[in-house]
């Protein structure tokens, strides 16, 4: 026998179908020095997706290689802080069972849920969670998942949630969120998480109380003959727009 013996079973190759001018993937036979693992010889061309579908999948791929859940809660608190939440809480419990990744509040009790996941399994398991089937009982008046760029797709999301995409350095708001989800059901919740929040920081300073923390400057003036050190602002002057007047509710 001579030459060289070629494959009776060629794995299969993605093409760009000709007929087709938003070019999609076609399946034909591939030569053995160029095999692609992740194309299935059953594929046909009535199941083939735009080139664009595995792009975004590669990208969040590698995106889900470099990041971890920590990193991305770490994201999600302080897009927060920059979308006007002026207390932000990561990994807190409430009676309910719900354990947000990270909620802020803006004036007027306002309150911005952001879920992390890094993957889809991650993503199709908090989908079947109490709280997440009966929208009633969850926490935020505005709700949104935070996700490696493409791991997502719009229709797959809850009922009047949004979607957060991480690409580089950067969060994109893909599709804004409902600003009215809460009900009276989820701001009991929501309050039951802030006193259980403040209960572990009083844990912490046992024997001593919040309160006796929280005036830490009336002691000072007090040793300092009944003035502040330089530098140190009375409590009065403090910045905390939740004690202005809500004349309004600011949402933005």
């Amino acid at each position: 026998m001579t030459g060289q013996m070629k494959s009776s079973n060629p794995k299969p190759e993605a093409t760009p179908s000709a007929a087709n001018s938003s070019l999609h993937w076609s399946i034909r036979p591939a030569s053995p020095s160029r095999p692609l693992d992740r194309l299935h010889a059953s594929c046909d061309e009535k199941d083939s997706k735009p080139l664009s579908h595995f792009l975004a999948c590669s990208l969040a791929s590698k995106t889900i290689a470099v990041m971890t859940h920590a990193q991305l809660v770490l994201m999600a608190v302080n897009w927060l802080r920059r979308y006007q939440c002026g207390i932000v809480l990561a990994e807190q419990v409430c009676v309910s069972g719900e354990m947000p990744d990270a909620i802020g509040w803006k004036r007027a009790s306002h309150s911005v849920l952001v879920e992390c996941k890094i993957s889809r399994p991650d993503f199709l398991a908090d989908r079947g969670k109490p709280f997440r089937q009966k929208a009633e009982l969850g926490l935020g008046c505005e709700r949104f998942y935070l996700v490696p760029a493409g791991l997502l797709c719009l229709e797959e999301l809850p009922a009047g949630w949004g979607l957060l995409e991480v690409r580089g350095r950067q969060i994109e708001i893909i599709r804004p969120s409902s600003k009215k989800m809460r009900t009276s059901t989820g701001l009991h919740y929501e309050m039951n998480l802030l006193l259980a929040s403040l209960r572990r920081v009083e844990i912490r300073f046992e024997p001593q109380t919040i309160t006796h923390f929280l005036k830490w400057k009336n002691r000072m003036a007090e040793y300092n003959r009944g003035s502040l050190p330089e530098g140190i602002s009375a409590q009065e002057e403090e910045p905390n727009f939740f004690l202005e007047p809500e004349s309004a509710p600011h949402l933005h």
